[in-house]
């Protein structure tokens, strides 16, 4: 018996599956797209859809011409805010999207740290939650961590703009 078909047959038995690199890719989207002030409803749609993960996004002022992106996500807005860009996917990987959160404010200057707002606050499972300067009039808060999905636990990257 070659030595790739008895892997095989090791895995099979064993009940394994390969793990998927949904996460990865969803993580990576999230920092790659959620903190550019240029993002529309369609960008995230054709940013998020490929990797799998859920993903709820509104800018109800966008900073280009774009038109603005009611709030009919996942979840209704969040008071005080005018955007929110968001993925969830299955399982806990609340170490990587950590990871992948902070690279992302890092990689768009975002290094400004204010006082977290009363309208967020830690819920159970909460890995990450901060607060960024962008402006003189705005802030983003970058919230990850896990919850209960519709699948079991899921692992949320979120990121919400507020007037300040």
């Amino acid at each position: 018996m070659s030595g790739a078909r008895s892997i095989s047959i090791l895995v099979a038995a064993l009940g394994a599956v390969p793990v998927s690199a949904a996460p990865t890719d969803a993580a990576r989207a999230f920092a790659q797209n959620c903190f550019s002030p240029f993002l529309t409803a369609r960008k995230a749609t054709a940013a998020f859809e490929p990797t799998g993960a859920r993903h709820d996004f509104y800018d109800l002022d966008p900073f280009s011409n774009a038109a603005p992106t009611p709030a009919f996500g996942l979840r209704p807005a969040t008071k005080g805010t005018d955007r929110r860009c968001e993925v969830s996917f299955d399982g806990y990987h609340a170490a990587l999207a950590v990871e992948f959160a902070t690279n992302g404010l890092r990689a768009e200057g975002l290094n400004r740290d204010v006082p977290v707002p009363e309208t967020h606050t830690p819920a159970p499972g909460t890995e990450l939650l901060a607060a960024r300067r962008l402006n003189p009039r705005k802030i983003a808060v970058v919230h990850v961590g896990t919850r209960p999905g519709p699948n079991g636990v899921e692992t949320f990257m979120n990121v919400e703009r507020l007037r300040k």
